[in-house]
């Protein structure tokens, strides 16, 4: 809040400073009233100064309050002997007093007049308690809501129990089960934010079709229902000479007033898949369970959760609720409700409109937005950063206000308004009560409060911009929609932009005849066809429109099912913007994001797009990404890792190509990538294994004790050199040195098993295909005895194998290795074993010798072979003989210089090799600099999905350079071709 809009107190105190005359006629009246009602009550209130200061707030404020004590004597003197006009309920207590002021009852009149009396009881307590400033916005909202949860839970178990006597027990036809009503509370009472004089909205259900049993005739369970149904309405709703309970509302029911009034849940999931709305979603978010079958009805919430709550990015919503605003301020004018402070412009509905827009569209992926408080999902939204946290509190303390309005507006009278009042002494007494000095402040509080309201909602659902280019729009539109002359079309799409505006044409044309249009529905054609004029605007700018369309537009036929993502770059004119900058930067950019579109989402945010996240950045990610789906939903969290990753790598290679940072900063943010996803797929499948088998154990001098087990990893993982798209080079070892001692788990399985089935799932987690694609390919030849040897070695074998059996490849290999996740232990003892083996003496010549034959034979096999080119890995002077010389310095040189092998990444090995005097420092510069721009220029290949092969102009000084270190290291002259 700014300092001009101080937050809204919560709850609102009257102040005592120049009080109005018509608050103080008012208390006087209300005073004689309980006075001659109840003399004896009112002398015990007075004489606490608490609840005297109490009353002075309250009976000004609330007639209903007032009119309800004194027609009822008795109600002041029990709410005082019991304390209840001062304390809080303790859970639970509102169903134990339902079911104690239902105990006597004997049919349904009687049950409705309990259940009235209560109502008057209860309402005049939380209404006190308001006004008097006791409680919060939300200790209020709750308090009401659990009552009328208590009210229709405590009211329907005696009627069910009556009608079962009367017409049977429903039986399910399929589970041969008892069958119990379900109610569904939906809006504020399924949200737990129900106000003062509310109606409940309540859609009925019940699992199964069948008939009852033990009557003398039986009935349909639908017919059993609608009448138990009608009960329930019946002994909520009726008026009475003792009032009602609660206004119910069953028009949220499937077809509303024409649909019948219970269904199955088969047909409910029916209707919702078939006919089911948009404003139907909205409405499920708060749906919760609030009588019946608890255990049926959580079962039919996660039943409907897939209509409600999509997998993909849902920004179809903003439209589906602009529409929505669109026929709600219709009738506002209509009915003349510009002053309504829940429809009107800025009211309470625009804040839950807000927030639920963004739950529909991100709750799907995000389980911790499918919450049903308005104001913690508020929090989530800016924790998130979904809103700015100023707009975020901005909402929250105009809801708070608006709210706190409602009750003081409601609780006046005890009737369901939301209209400000035009008497000026009610204006006077509402002022006073919402803690404001006069008519005209608070008038201004609620002009201020609700054009900030106003100005969010805009902001979030303004209509998207039609402009992207100088060019007419319109013109645009009616090229793609193929209403000009060709030639009138060419001169379009070269205003705005096009070099080859004949070629951009036909291509559009293709689109529009081929499948991926033909098969749109309407609404999503109705998408496509607003889209491509701001596409073809967007595209025009670039500096290569030909190429860039090309790229754009199959990502747009690969998406084009999923209307949603048509309607995100619709909707946000800064992700379509970034979209066509990266495709034209990278095919392979625009590749990722048509395979997976979910990426389209982080376009948003040109801030965090171009800023790759660091390593503690991406640990919180992940775990927060994790913590949204369900720890017993393996599917789930495979698909949330790889939504991770990918997100990640988009911004790695988006400000690649922005050349924001350099190569090596782009590999070492992929390799902390890689290592952060290897951290959780290996506790996934740790956690996995372990609840089934239990945790492995070993015997030490005869003493159990835990066993390690880490995840090791060699090559381009191990050298802090991973590209885009680049496997994993892995090997598995445990500490384990008894491999048939049995894990401590109900279902034992020795060791060696559970280790080796570890090692297969994590595998497995890592290059399963799933809905959102791949994490990582996984390559474990690396390990002792390559594809013969097991899968997972434990420490011991693994030094046995490294000092006996290794070939000096593998001893290669290993200077490139280290621990990437798992067990310290473990890790420790493998960069033990690693310094032993790599520091033993050698002899120079034999190293030298078997190092060059490995690399003449990889250079036979993977080389070009080409005069004309250059492969900058394989041939002659590029990437692996500078590889190989590094590995020869070390395995040669690290006896006598052990520092050689603190290192695994190239260019730090290059560096102690020069310190060492193994190679001069300007060798070492050379090799160095000849690397980077090597691993640079596979980068930028990669990117553009060309191989990696240049033309043999290319590098010809780095080339020379390394060819000349190569002959004086290794004792062989090459050619470059």
């Amino acid at each position: 809040m700014t300092a001009e809009s101080p937050p809204p107190a919560d709850p609102p105190v009257p102040t005592a400073d120049n009080e109005p005359e018509a608050v103080t006629r008012l208390r006087r009246e209300a005073l004689a009233t309980l006075e001659e009602a109840a003399p004896e009550a009112l002398q015990r209130l007075r004489a606490d100064p608490e609840r005297a200061a109490d009353l002075d707030r309250v009976a000004p404020a609330s007639e209903f309050v007032v009119r309800a004590l004194s027609s009822h004597p008795a109600l002041l003197g029990e709410l005082l002997d019991s304390g209840d006009l001062a304390r809080p309920y303790d859970e639970g207590e509102h169903a134990r007093r339902v079911e104690a002021a239902l105990a006597e009852a004997t049919d349904d009149n009687t049950l409705g007049a309990a259940l009235r009396r209560l109502r008057r009881r209860e309402l005049v307590r939380i209404v006190w308690r308001d006004l008097a400033g006791r409680v919060s916005l939300d200790a209020t909202t709750a308090d009401l809501s659990a009552f009328a949860e208590a009210c229709i839970d405590g009211a329907l178990a005696r009627l069910e129990g009556w009608q079962r006597t009367e017409m049977g027990t429903p039986m399910g036809a399929y589970s041969g089960t008892i069958q119990r009503l379900v109610v569904l509370g939906m809006g504020k009472l399924g949200a737990g934010e129900l106000n003062v004089s509310s109606d409940i909205d309540l859609i009925f259900a019940f699992p199964e079709a069948g008939e009852t049993a033990g009557a003398n005739r039986s009935v349909d369970n639908e017919r059993y229902f609608t009448r138990l149904g009608q009960r329930l309405i019946q002994a909520l709703d009726a008026t009475t000479a003792e009032g009602r309970v609660f206004r119910v509302d069953m028009r949220l029911r499937p077809f509303g007033e024409a649909g019948a009034l219970v269904a199955s849940f088969d047909a409910l999931e029916n209707y919702y898949q078939l006919h089911g709305r948009e404003w139907e979603r909205y409405a499920l978010i708060k749906a919760r369970v609030v009588g019946g079958d608890r255990t049926a009805g959580d079962a039919l919430m996660e039943q409907l959760r897939p209509f409600v709550y999509r997998r993909y990015l849902d920004y179809g919503a903003f439209e589906s609720i602009r529409d929505m605003k669109t026929l709600i301020n219709r009738e506002v004018r209509k009915k003349g409700l510009e002053e309504n402070i829940k429809l009107g412009a800025g009211g309470i509905r625009e804040v839950e409109f807000i927030a639920q827009a963004f739950q529909l569209i991100r709750g799907g992926r995000d389980s911790e937005l499918r919450r049903r408080d308005l104001r913690g999902v508020l929090r989530l939204l800016a924790a998130d950063d979904v809103l700015t946290d100023y707009a975020a509190r901005e909402l929250d303390a105009a809801y708070v206000f608006l709210r706190h309005l409602e009750h003081r507006l409601q609780a006046r009278a005890d009737r369901q308004t939301h209209e400000l009042p035009e008497d000026a002494g009610e204006r006077a007494v509402l002022a006073w009560a919402m803690g404001e000095a006069d008519w005209a402040a608070l008038e201004a509080r609620i002009a201020d409060e609700r054009d900030r309201v106003r100005g969010h909602f805009e902001q979030v659902f303004s209509a998207p911009q039609t402009e992207h280019a100088d060019s007419d729009p319109g013109d645009l539109a009616l090229v793609w929609q193929e209403g000009l002359e060709p030639a009138e079309a060419d001169a379009a799409l070269a205003a705005a932009g096009f070099d080859d505006p004949a070629a951009a044409r036909e291509r559009l044309a293709a689109l529009r005849r081929g499948h991926a249009y033909r098969g749109l529905s309407n609404r999503g054609r109705e998408r496509l066809d607003h889209l491509m004029p701001l596409l073809l605007g967007a595209v025009g700018g670039r500096d290569a429109p030909r190429r860039t369309l090309e790229r754009a537009l199959e990502l747009v036929e690969g998406i084009a099912r999923r209307s949603v993502y048509l309607a995100l770059l619709v909707e946000n004119p800064m992700a379509l913007s970034q979209l066509v900058k990266l495709c034209e930067a990278s095919p392979w950019i625009a590749k990722q994001l048509g395979q997976h579109p979910v990426l389209l989402d982080d376009l948003l945010d040109p801030a965090t797009l171009y800023r790759p996240p660091d390593r503690a950045e991406l640990e919180r990610d992940a775990d927060l990404r994790l913590r949204r789906v369900a720890g017993d939903d393996l599917e789930a969290q495979m698909d949330a890792l790889r939504d991770f990753a990918q997100a990640a790598m988009l911004r790695v290679a988006a400000a690649d190509v922005a050349e924001a940072m350099p190569l090596m900063v782009v590999s070492d943010h992929l390799t902390h990538l890689a290592e952060v996803i290897l951290d959780r797929v290996l506790t996934l499948a740790w956690s996995h294994l372990a609840a089934r088998h239990g945790r492995p154990r070993c015997r030490r001098d005869d003493e159990v004790c835990d066993t390690g087990f880490a995840v090791i990893g060699y090559g381009k993982l191990g050298g802090w050199e991973l590209g885009y798209g680049s496997d994993l080079d892995l090997v598995f070892l445990h500490d384990s040195e008894t491999e048939d001692e049995p894990t401590d788990g109900e279902r034992p399985v020795a060791s060696a098993v559970f280790f080796a089935r570890l090692a297969q799932r994590i595998i497995h987690l890592l290059g399963a295909q799933t809905a959102s694609g791949t994490l990582y390919e996984v390559d474990v030849r690396l390990r002792p005895s390559g594809t013969a040897g097991l899968l997972v070695t434990n420490l011991e074998g693994f030094r046995r194998y490294q000092e006996e059996s290794a070939w000096t490849w593998e001893h290669q290999a290993l200077v490139r290795a280290r621990p990437v996740a798992g067990d310290p232990g473990v890790s420790q003892a493998f960069d033990a074993i690693r310094r032993e083996i790599l520091t033993r003496p050698r002899d120079p010549e034999t190293v030298q010798a078997e190092v060059r034959d490995m690399r003449r034979r990889m250079r036979e096999t993977h080389g070009s072979g080409r005069s004309d080119a250059f492969d900058l890995k394989q041939d002659p002077g590029g990437m692996a003989d500078i590889e190989f010389m590094v590995q020869y310095g070390v395995l040669a040189h690290a006896h006598a210089h052990p520092e050689l092998v603190d290192f695994t990444d190239n260019i730090r090995l290059l560096e102690r090799l020069a310190e060492a005097g193994c190679l001069t420092a300007d060798e070492a510069e050379s090799l160095a600099g000849a690397y980077r721009a090597y691993r640079a220029r596979r980068h930028r290949l990669t990117l553009q999905e060309a191989p990696t092969v240049v033309p043999a102009t290319e590098f010809g000084d780095e080339r020379r350079a390394v060819l000349a270190a190569w002959e004086r290291l290794m004792g062989e002259a090459l050619e470059p071709g």
